[in-house]
């Protein structure tokens, strides 16, 4: 079976993200979305809520479950025995941070293997801090947010 693994904050979910976790999830047997929680960096939904906004979306890919842990990607790798690390490409920019994170992911497991999925062009210029941007000021972000989960982002940003 071929298990990837999705990273990411997901504070919140958007439309960018769940192109790049479906499309995983053509490609491989199993897809773990899973909600990296990193003690340095401070988000507006908990790490439950942006499980909960990940489970909401997903409700249509069968392959396709949530999890969370708090240290090293590549141990994660290893403790689910995954074949691949999948990361969404937007620019250049992006991909200079994500080539930096495969080399480090590779050196501390031989097995965790990065495959780089490039956006869709409707969601280049998408980020969740642009939705959390929009949302505070009112911005209207239902093009950029999964359907299932637009009143509970905006409701949270627009009380934030």
């Amino acid at each position: 079976m071929r298990l990837a693994v999705c990273p990411g904050s997901f504070d919140p979910i958007t439309k960018g993200h769940l192109d790049i976790i479906k499309r995983a999830s053509y490609l491989f047997d199993e897809v773990i979305v899973l909600v990296s929680v990193n003690a340095n960096k401070t988000c507006v939904f908990s790490e439950q809520e942006r499980v909960e906004l990940i489970k909401d979306s997903i409700t249509d890919l069968k392959n396709v479950k949530v999890d969370t842990f708090s240290g090293l990607l590549a141990d994660y790798i290893k403790k689910v025995n995954a074949c691949a690390i999948v990361k969404g490409l937007r620019a250049v920019s992006d991909f200079e941070y994500e080539f930096q994170q495969a080399l480090a992911n590779k050196a501390l497991n031989g097995d965790a293997e990065t495959v780089f999925l490039t956006t869709s062009a409707e969601n280049m210029f998408l980020s969740s801090n642009l939705v959390r941007q929009l949302a505070g000021f009112g911005g209207d972000i239902s093009h950029l947010v999964p359907d299932a989960v637009l009143d509970k982002i905006n409701h949270k940003l627009m009380n934030h």
